[in-house]
């Protein structure tokens, strides 16, 4: 199984993200991550889509998603043609017995502390999914109380854009 990202440039208009993802869930795809936000138009959202599947099943969503009459672009985006971050913040316990190694391991990642009080602390940390991952898997030594990720934003390289791919 392999993970792809999918942008799709559609009309800003109440519905639509039910709309798409609806598609996803007919065509049994889970969706591991997810963004939409409006766009530089206020006429139109993107949305991101990260998710697991086939090459030939994900052709087949991305086919039945240009038969949505909300949508006007859609973009596979890759490692080689595009950039992506993530955003994740982490709330930790603060225990004077760990707060060395969590601060130590925090400014390794490039994490940085955004909320600091007597019983707990927030770093937050952008990089991609792995980068994520890794530091959740180093904190789950420590007491993680809670955690907030925005999922993947991607953004093609070089001059082409989205909304240069309208199908309309």
């Amino acid at each position: 199984m392999n993970r792809y990202t999918v942008a799709v440039l559609v009309r800003n208009e109440f519905g639509v993200l039910n709309r798409v993802t609806s598609m996803f869930r007919r065509r049994q795809f889970n969706i591991s991550a997810l963004t939409a936000s409006e766009t530089e138009s206020g006429e139109y959202s993107r949305i991101t889509f990260s998710f697991d599947g086939e090459e030939e099943n994900k052709q087949q969503l991305i086919n039945q998603l240009y038969k949505l009459p909300d949508v006007c672009s859609i973009k596979e985006l890759t490692r080689d043609n595009s950039v992506s971050c993530e955003l994740m913040m982490i709330k930790m316990k603060n225990d004077a017995r760990d707060r060395a190694d969590i601060h130590a391991a925090a400014e390794a990642f490039g994490a940085e502390t955004i909320d600091y009080s007597r019983d707990s602390f927030v770093l937050r940390l952008i990089g991609d999914s792995a980068k994520m991952d890794d530091f959740i898997m180093l904190m789950s030594d420590f007491t993680i109380l809670e955690i907030c990720r925005t999922g993947t934003a991607s953004i093609e390289r070089g001059s082409a854009t989205l909304r240069q791919a309208m199908t309309l």
